[in-house]
């Protein structure tokens, strides 16, 4: 899975690339010119793996991960052509599965907003408008050929229904993610790789007054729009955040009490761009090795075999399955089939969030 934080520059974005993947990058390189992407991997933290970890104290202890891509702030109108920012921008956009925007509220005066104003909607608006005018030129074009075709097949017919009905949506605000397509619908965008398609989150990056108080800039409008078009929306402080990602574990603690900060920043980025994408993780534990494995929602024991070994999937036998809520609360695997909560489950079976598995094979 790939995210791309997304922004104009200096909204705070490489900081929370910083935050994600414990990177180091330069918070004004891309501000300076620079138009490559920076990736990196983020940890999904997740409590279930370190629960695990405590009882079966394994060698070895892997959280999910997702890749982490640092997009180069994009200045609306800043040109067009194969080398131009504009041009590596939307470039890179493509090669992701899901967008954070970091949109910036914070006031520091060393750090004069790249539009002038702190104006949030502003920003919004100025990224997805490049976003938009690209899917634009792609659609208008196809509509045309379809258009001028002299014979229009049933399944181009259905296809210049879908475009059309996204043209209108576009050219109206909406982006292509929330303009309310059925699955049938988006069968016929498959091959367009359309940018406005991709789901997207909005992060608000607050400075630390904000962070108390609670306010900030078109704080209503912000969180209107998000609802309006069905995005999560996450309100944090990278600059805090970042101050106590460097202290020791116990005083991280003590300093995000002071704070009232219950859960770190990187830690609701993670899940919530995890969970938006639709991923859910199964887990294995034992001496070895406790880790998370990511997959999607609704994949079978078999396919899920195969994420671990090619010979575990094509060998399958079943699937030794314990919920990770029963585990917890028994403490044991032995408590747990005392219980009847140990269960044997074929090929066919979904797995759930939280499942600890044991694949049972012969290659």
């Amino acid at each position: 899975m790939k995210i791309g934080l997304v922004g104009l520059p200096l909204t705070g974005k490489t900081t929370f690339f910083n935050l994600l993947t414990n990177a180091k990058s330069d918070d004004l390189s891309h501000s300076s010119g620079k138009m490559e992407a920076t990736v990196g991997i983020a940890k999904v933290p997740d409590k279930r793996v370190d629960f695990l970890t405590e009882v079966y104290k394994p060698r070895k202890k892997t959280y999910a991960t997702i890749e982490v891509i640092d997009i180069a702030g994009i200045v609306p109108g800043s040109g067009s052509g194969k080398k131009s920012a504009a041009a590596a921008f939307l470039d890179a956009v493509r090669k992701v599965d899901a967008l954070v925007q970091v949109v910036r509220v914070f006031e520091n005066d060393d750090v004069v907003p790249s539009r002038g104003a702190i104006d949030p909607m502003g920003d919004i608006d100025a990224l997805n408008l490049e976003l938009l005018f690209a899917d634009l030129a792609i659609i208008e074009n196809r509509i045309s050929r379809i258009e001028n075709q002299k014979k229009i097949s049933k399944e181009n017919q259905k296809e210049l229904e879908v475009l059309k009905k996204c043209q209108e949506g576009l050219e109206n605000g909406r982006l292509i993610n929330n303009a309310g397509l059925s699955d049938e619908e988006k069968q016929y965008l498959r091959s367009f790789d359309f940018l406005t398609e991709r789901p997207m989150i909005l992060l608000v990056n607050l400075d630390e007054d904000q962070l108390q108080s609670g306010k900030y800039e078109q704080k209503e409008q912000v969180l209107e729009y998000a609802a309006k078009h069905n995005m999560p929306i996450l309100e944090i402080c990278a600059k805090t955040e970042l101050e106590i990602n460097q202290l020791e574990p116990g005083d991280r603690e003590l300093f995000m009490q002071e704070l009232g900060i219950e859960e770190p920043g990187i830690s609701q980025l993670a899940s919530t761009a995890y969970k938006y994408l639709g991923l859910i993780s199964f887990l294995t534990a034992g001496e070895d090795e406790v880790r998370a494995w990511p997959v999607r929602e609704g994949i079978s024991a078999k396919e899920a075999a195969g994420k671990i070994h090619s010979d575990i999937e094509r060998g399958f036998i079943r699937a030794e399955v314990v919920a990770f809520d029963d585990f917890y609360k028994l403490g044991t695997m032995q408590k747990v089939k005392e219980k009847g909560l140990f269960r044997l489950e074929g090929k066919e079976y979904v797995v759930k969030d939280g499942d600890i598995i044991n694949f049972r094979f012969n290659v």
